[in-house]
């Protein structure tokens, strides 16, 4: 089983969804947990009491990704509880847009990018002195990267950008003895896939896994906290495949 006990993790975006529950895997494996949210600080409540009931460490932290400087205002929080070591960082909040091409507006594309791309850089370069030999940092890309999926093409390009920043943050950071890594889920029961809710959604989705279902936020977390862990203290600069065979 992972073990996480005595690690202290951050995840952001973890009021609802992946992030939500990548922040309990973490949690059930020890760790005390960062729970960062935007605007869904009622959710995020919701995330520390759940874990907090079953004997786990957990406290809230919000900031607003998308501003300029909110990676640097969030890790002034962090470092202001934390004191001088993390553990783990979960680099999970990101929005999504489904549009044809050319119905995406530059504001949409700059969004896109400042919260997917941006807010994670800057996050880890903000964080870097508390980072050291044994971190770990979880990124989160997505079967949209590496394949054509909707209407995702501004989407997409966010997730392959992580795809280039886990294998430069791998090779840079190696030396420290920080690990980087990404998961990549396909369609998962998210509020950000409401479109697999219907049964034209499931018929697509279907079509396109090896396995016929849709994935929980769960078994996204648990890829998540295994990527944290000492199982994959061997692991780096990889972008692991969470997706049920899509687009085999």
């Amino acid at each position: 089983m992972t073990n996480l006990t005595g690690k202290t993790a951050l995840v952001t975006g973890a009021s609802r969804g992946i992030g939500r529950s990548s922040a309990l895997a973490l949690a059930k494996a020890g760790a005390k947990v960062l729970v960062h949210y935007s605007s869904g600080e009622k959710e995020a409540d919701a995330v520390v009491a759940e874990i907090r009931a079953a004997g786990g460490h957990a406290e809230k932290i919000g900031a607003d990704l998308r501003a300029a400087d909110g990676p640097h205002s969030l890790a002034r929080r962090v470092r202001a509880i934390i004191g001088d070591r993390l553990d783990i960082l979960v680099a999970n909040a990101g929005i999504s847009k489904a549009a044809p091409i050319e119905d995406v507006t530059v504001e949409d594309f700059d969004n896109l990018f400042a919260v997917n791309v941006r807010a994670p850089y800057f996050l880890v370069q903000q964080l870097l002195p508390v980072l050291g030999k044994g971190s770990s940092v979880v990124l989160l890309s997505s079967l949209a990267a590496r394949a054509a999926v909707g209407t995702l093409s501004a989407y997409a390009a966010t997730k392959g950008a992580i795809d280039t920043l886990v294998k430069h943050f791998a090779q840079t950071l190696g030396e420290r003895g920080i690990r980087v890594n990404a998961v990549a889920p396909g369609i998962v029961d998210t509020d950000m896939s409401n479109f697999a809710k219907t049964d034209a959604g499931r018929d697509y989705a279907f079509g396109i896994q090896a396995i016929k279902r849709i994935a929980q936020p769960d078994e996204i977390g648990s890829a998540v906290a295994f990527l944290a862990s000492d199982s994959a203290r061997w692991v780096t600069g990889d972008t692991l495949r969470v997706d049920g065979g899509s687009k085999l």
